[in-house]
């Protein structure tokens, strides 16, 4: 964090994307749902309810309407035919199962869950060492073991095309096996990027994690790709924790990247 550097981005930051009273970055937690000729694809499930998260208090044991607001949507969870896990962290896959007279079974009994390989392999790993902490190892066991166990799960690893119209691909840095799920869609095109970034401040300084990135210099090259790949291919990027209006164009501003969000009227929603 370079305070000068950020000093010079928060007349575009503020209110939206950061509240300069409390000094806080902020983010939103969402999915998003995709409707094709065939299919119902939801791309995240967030975090979950009546989860224990111990030292997690913004993800232990909610109480949210996430349900209520997919069937407002107009989609039940039974129609649900693919869940997209970019990766494993505790915001991506809480609503990858429910709690149901005592045990966590898949919200969508319909649906593949598809994971990377890599990172499946990489947190069952840490969810069986003593030294992990709790709501990690809780995580793993309440949101993706319970659909491995189902076999529901489908693993992939490298490139990978799917319902005709995307293209999962390696984005890795933040977690091992990070995938980002490109779509392809009547000439438009979109990014759905995961946690390659968090708040827009990191298109303009692309070169800035989370502290929650496990690779800090693969997450640089998966972020400056990714973003390179939205100017190049006028693709919009469609990440997991902007806040509203929450995707926005990229363009190229030589030694920097920077948004435009005008996406509604200019592009097309």
């Amino acid at each position: 964090f370079n305070p000068d550097a950020f000093q010079a981005e928060q007349h575009w930051l503020a209110p939206s994307y950061y509240q300069p009273e409390s000094g806080r970055l902020m983010t939103s937690i969402h999915s998003w749902l995709l409707r094709t000729a065939k299919y119902t694809i939801l791309v995240d499930s967030c975090s979950g309810n009546h989860k224990p998260r111990p030292g997690m208090p913004r993800f232990d044991m909610l109480d949210t309407k996430y349900l209520d607001r997919l069937r407002e949507a107009g989609v039940q969870p039974e129609e649900i035919d693919f869940v997209m896990c970019t990766h494993l962290h505790v915001d991506h896959v809480g609503w990858n199962t429910r709690l149901e007279n005592g045990k966590w079974v898949p919200t969508f009994p319909n649906a593949r869950y598809v994971m990377s390989r890599t990172d499946h392999e990489h947190w069952a790993a840490l969810a069986k060492k003593p030294d992990t902490e709790t709501y990690q190892v809780n995580t793993y066991n309440d949101s993706v073991l319970p659909i491995v166990e189902a076999k529901k799960a489908e693993f992939v690893t490298g490139t990978h095309g799917m319902c005709d119209c995307l293209t999962l691909k390696p984005a890795p840095g933040h977690t091992p096996g990070q995938i980002r799920v490109d779509l392809e869609s009547r000439g438009k095109r979109a990014i759905f990027a995961g946690d390659a970034l968090h708040n827009p401040v990191q298109v303009p300084l692309w070169k800035w994690n989370s502290r929650f990135c496990e690779d800090l210099d693969l997450a640089r090259k998966s972020r400056h790709t990714l973003l390179a790949d939205c100017v190049e291919q006028g693709a919009l990027l469609m990440p997991a924790h902007f806040a509203p209006p929450h995707a926005a164009y990229v363009k190229d501003k030589g030694d920097r990247f920077e948004l435009d969000w005008d996406w509604d009227n200019t592009r097309g929603r």
